[in-house]
């Protein structure tokens, strides 16, 4: 068994562990003729220049807004379907319902921002074409040149993308609730609703509390695919995030001691998320994951 192990320990090692000694250019002026080590050091000169920036704040609220958004409505999205599946007892409806929820997760995100690029076309999007043949609208709308649209339309997208997937956690969770404890509310006359709301919730309200504090501690991460593919100069004060501005600035411009920087200012910002919400949740009662 350890053998089996080694392949996935030297793929650790190699893209997780190694890569740790280019931190050491965000205190740099990274130059890559000269390499890490014949690189000049300049401190905080970079993480400075981050905290100076002018987008600065535009980038934190783009970024926490659509990861706290991606956090509560892919939750919610998720518990809900899963405890709907769970109160299926038809076998072939519920595993079909199942797979065909999970199989957008398998889809490359280019393929799914180009489905929906194409679906919400102004010139000839099935949604434009069959709004207005409701009456709903009067003229086509560019769903992805209004600003104000894009955080809904990228949280919607991985919902959608992600539902499925993410139900699969918790339908186990389901699965190991005492049957009992439904006999018993039947009994004492509980309907379907009640057994959810006073049995199966609080079953697996520490699953739910667990991946809560793990997705916690990447509020700083909303995910570079949505945003760089779905983003536009017309929306980009609402689509740019920290991801799409480490690209810009690290490859873009090679500023790679600059975009080292900010990882590791995420990467910080993250583990300190990450132990305070573990201690709320501590201190709640519920399980923790440190």
């Amino acid at each position: 068994m350890l053998l089996f192990s080694l392949p996935f320990a030297i793929w650790a090692a190699v893209f997780c562990y190694a890569p740790i000694w280019g931190w050491i250019m965000a205190f740099q002026d990274y130059n890559p003729g000269k390499g890490v080590t014949g690189s000049p050091w300049v401190g905080l000169k970079h993480f400075q220049a981050f905290f100076q920036e002018e987008m600065l704040y535009t980038l934190l609220r783009n970024t926490i807004a659509i990861s706290v958004l991606n956090i509560v409505v892919g939750t919610f999205g998720a518990v809900a379907l899963a405890l709907l599946l769970n109160e299926v007892k038809g076998v072939f409806f519920k595993r079909t319902v199942q797979t065909v929820s999970y199989l957008p997760y398998f889809i490359s995100y280019v393929v799914v921002a180009n489905l929906f690029l194409t679906l919400l076309s102004p010139s000839d999007g099935t949604v434009n074409r069959l709004l207005l043949k409701l009456g709903l609208i009067d003229k086509p709308i560019f769903f992805f040149a209004e600003p104000h649209l894009f955080w809904v339309l990228v949280v919607l997208i991985n919902v959608w993308k992600n539902i499925g997937w993410d139900a699969i956690i918790y339908i186990a969770a389901m699965s190991s609730v005492d049957t009992e404890l439904y006999d018993a509310a039947s009994v004492d006359g509980a309907g379907r609703w009640r057994k959810m709301w006073h049995i199966t919730l609080p079953c697996i309200r520490p699953t739910i509390v667990v991946l809560l504090v793990l997705s916690a501690s990447g509020i700083l991460n909303a995910g570079f695919d949505p945003s760089y593919l779905l983003g536009n100069p017309m929306v980009h004060e609402y689509s740019e995030v920290i991801d799409t501005y480490v690209y810009r600035m690290g490859l873009g411009n090679a500023m790679y001691s600059y975009a080292t920087a900010i990882g590791l200012f995420r990467l910080l910002v993250s583990l300190v998320l990450l132990y305070l919400v573990n201690r709320m949740a501590k201190r709640l009662g519920e399980d923790n994951v440190l």
